[in-house]
Formats: structure tokens, C-alpha cells, sequence
């Protein structure tokens, strides 16, 4: 069982010494730092690296829990995932957020309940707005991204004679595959009732 800490700032001007100072009498055992931005999760090499790392019995520390998670539905995430992988989490400036004491469990369970209503608020505001749109005359739906016709059934044809994975098709199209999928579909209906137009 080790204590972690992780340290950010987000410019490469600003210095860890601070928050390395808060720690010196913690008995960290190891020490994850970076100068990020902590918009994205996913441009913060540290903090992947982190999550990779930690085991059943470690707990994360942090200064404060802006230095971890800038949104709340982000912080709700990542600590979820500690939780799951059996790692207590504790803020230092918030010292009610610690996840090792019964105070700091439902201070994080009420974070989450208000998370989860936070997005359920949107996904109502949004199927309203979209209702409201419909009723109006005026929604268009997703707008479907261009696919040049000639390109895709060339390339259609030849993953149908084995010669090409949609993988390829997808860099050639610059599509995803749930988009491909959806194409493929598409044109397949379509020439099905072409082709059931001759009998």
C-alpha cells in the first residue's frame, strides 16, 4: 500500500516546489508530476500514467482537486475509476473529499448524484429543444459528412472481393466506422430495391 502523489500546474513557467512542500511529510512513495493543461485527461501523459499505475490499497493525494480533475464530470470520472480498482483518494485543500474517511465517501457520493443529474438535465434540455425543432419544421437532423459515391463503391467493391479491411476504407474516406457502417448499409438497402424493381 503507497501513498501518490500527483502534481500539476498547467504552464511550463509555473513550479511544482509548492505543492511538493505540502507533501514533504506525507511519506509519499512516489511522485507523478506535470506542466498540462487539465482540460483533456487524454493530453495528460502524467496522470495516464498514474491511473496505470496505482494498485488495490494505494491512495492518490492531491493538493487540491482542480490540480486532478478541472471538470466536475471528470473528477467524478476518475475517481470512480480509483474507486474500482480498490484506490482511496484524498485532496488536501478539500479536506473533506477523502475517500478513506465515511465523511469523505458521501461528500463524494453527493458529487456523483449531482453529476448524474447535471447530465440528465442536459439530455432532457436537449430531446426538448430537438421536440420543440421537429414540431417547428425546423430540425435537419446530424448532417451527414460528404463521401465521394464513385470512391466509396470502389472501394465497397473491393472489400467485398476481400481485397481491402474497412479499416482501410475508413483512412481512405476519413470516416469512422460507425459512419462506414452506416453507408454500407445505406447503399446496400438501396440497391436491394433496385434490384428487387426488375421482377
Amino acid at each position: 500500500m503507497s501513498n501518490i502523489a500527483y502534481i500539476r500546474v498547467s504552464t511550463e513557467d509555473q513550479n511544482t516546489a509548492r505543492q511538493r512542500e505540502l507533501f514533504k511529510d506525507l511519506k509519499i512513495d512516489k511522485y507523478f508530476e506535470e506542466k498540462v493543461s487539465g482540460k483533456n485527461i487524454k493530453d495528460r501523459p502524467e496522470l495516464i500514467k498514474m491511473m496505470d499505475y496505482v494498485r488495490e490499497g494505494d491512495t492518490v493525494i492531491v493538493e487540491s482537486i482542480s490540480r486532478f480533475g478541472r471538470s466536475l464530470s471528470n473528477l467524478i470520472s476518475l475517481i470512480e475509476q480509483l474507486n474500482n480498482k480498490g484506490v482511496k483518494f484524498k485532496s488536501l485543500k478539500e479536506g473533506d473529499i477523502d475517500t478513506t474517511t465515511p465523511q469523505g465517501k458521501l461528500v463524494f457520493s453527493i458529487f456523483s448524484s449531482l453529476a448524474e443529474f447535471e447530465r440528465e438535465t442536459i439530455k432532457q434540455r436537449q430531446a426538448e429543444g430537438i421536440a420543440i425543432a421537429k414540431a417547428n419544421g425546423k430540425y435537419k437532423g446530424r448532417v451527414k459528412k460528404p463521401i465521394d459515391q464513385n470512391e466509396f463503391i470502389s472501394l465497397y467493391n473491393r472489400w467485398q472481393d476481400g481485397e481491402i479491411q474497412k479499416k482501410y476504407i475508413c483512412k481512405k474516406l476519413n470516416v469512422s466506422m460507425a459512419t462506414l457502417d452506416r453507408r454500407i448499409a445505406e447503399y446496400r438497402k438501396a440497391n436491394n430495391k433496385q434490384f428487387n424493381s426488375l421482377y
